[in-house]
C-alpha cells in the first residue's frame, strides 16, 4: 500500500513540475488574458461612501466657450437643445437599460466631444443625479480641456495596472459630476481597451451613477470604438451638417455591427434643417454653434 502512495505522490510531483515548465515557456499574450480572466472575476461595486472619501477632489476651469451652461446668452438655445436630447435619452431608457452611453461619430472634427461634455453637464443640473464622464479617446483626448482639469492620472494608466479606480476618479466643483481623464499618451490604446480592466471599471463604478457617459475615438479610422460600443448600452452617434458624407456616416455605422445607435446628434444644423429623422434614426438638432469642434 505504501509503495502506491509513494508513486502516487511521485506522479503528482512530476505533473506540477511540467506545469511550471510550461507556463514559462508561454507566451506573454497567453499569459496577459489568464490574468484578464483573474480581474474580471474579482470585481466587486464600488460604495458610496468609498467614493466621496477616496476620489480625487480637485478645481476645474471649464472653458466657457465650449459648454453651453456658461452664463453667455449667445448659447442659451444650445441649452435647450441639450435638454431636449437629455428628455428624450430618458423617454429612451423607460423601455430599455440605457445608463452607459457611448458618444462617437465617422471622422474626426464633427463634434462627440462637444456633445459628451455637455450632455454630462445637462445630465447632472438634475436634481440628485450623479454622471460620470469618461474620456476613452486616448489618441487624441480633448475633455481635459473643455473642463479645465488639471493633468494628473487617468484611463490609460489604469487600464495598464499600476493604479485603482479611485486614483482616477476626479470631482470637480459640482457635487454629483465625476471625470476620468485619458491620461498620458500610449502607443497602443486598441490593446488596452480590450484587455478586460476597462470592463471591470465600469463594472465596479456603475452602481454609483445615474449616467456614464464615454467619449470615443471616431469610429472609421481606428476599432476603439466598436470595442468600447460592446461595454455600453447605447451609442450616441454624432454627425456634422454640411461636412459627413451620407455614405460615410452609414459606413461608420455599419461598423459598429450590433450595438444599439439609440440616436444621431445632428451637429452644427442650420434652423432649416430642423429634426425628424436622419438615415433610419432619431435626430436631434443642436443648433448652430460655432464651437462644435472635437
Amino acid at each position: 500500500m505504501s509503495r502506491i502512495h509513494e508513486a502516487l505522490k511521485k506522479a503528482e510531483q512530476e505533473r506540477s513540475a511540467s506545469l511550471v515548465d510550461r507556463k514559462a515557456e508561454e507566451p506573454a499574450e497567453l499569459l496577459a488574458s489568464r490574468q484578464v480572466v483573474k480581474i474580471g472575476s474579482e470585481a466587486k461595486t464600488l460604495l458610496l461612501d468609498e467614493l466621496h472619501a477616496k476620489c480625487v477632489n480637485t478645481v476645474w476651469n471649464p472653458d466657457p466657450n465650449f459648454l453651453v451652461f456658461s452664463s453667455s446668452k449667445e448659447f442659451h438655445k444650445g441649452a435647450e437643445q441639450f435638454r431636449t436630447l437629455r428628455s428624450r435619452l430618458y423617454r429612451i431608457r423607460e423601455s430599455k437599460p440605457l445608463s452607459i452611453l457611448l458618444v462617437s461619430s465617422a471622422t474626426p472634427a464633427e463634434g462627440k466631444t462637444f456633445v459628451s461634455a455637455n450632455l454630462a453637464e445637462v445630465l447632472v443640473r438634475q436634481r440628485g443625479c450623479r454622471v460620470l464622464l469618461i474620456d476613452a479617446d486616448m489618441r487624441a483626448p480633448k475633455l481635459h480641456q473643455l473642463l479645465g482639469a488639471p493633468p494628473g492620472p487617468g484611463l490609460a494608466e489604469y487600464l495598464q495596472g499600476g493604479i485603482g479606480e479611485l486614483d482616477i476618479l476626479q470631482k470637480g466643483q459640482e457635487d454629483d459630476l465625476y471625470f476620468v481623464q485619458a491620461g498620458q499618451h500610449v502607443t497602443h490604446p486598441s490593446e488596452l481597451i480590450s484587455n478586460g480592466r476597462l470592463k471591470q471599471l465600469l463594472d465596479r463604478v456603475s452602481g454609483l451613477f445615474d449616467w456614464i457617459i464615454v467619449d470615443s475615438p471616431p469610429i472609421l479610422p481606428v476599432s476603439d470604438a466598436a470595442v468600447l460600443a460592446t461595454m455600453c448600452h447605447g451609442v450616441l452617434f454624432v454627425v456634422r451638417a454640411g461636412i459627413t458624407p451620407a455614405a460615410v456616416s452609414q459606413k461608420a455605422c455599419e461598423q459598429l455591427q450590433d450595438a444599439n445607435i439609440v440616436g444621431v446628434v445632428l451637429n452644427s444644423a442650420e434652423d432649416s434643417v430642423g429634426s425628424g429623422s436622419y438615415y433610419q434614426y432619431s435626430a436631434y438638432d443642436l443648433g448652430q454653434s460655432s464651437y462644435s469642434r472635437k
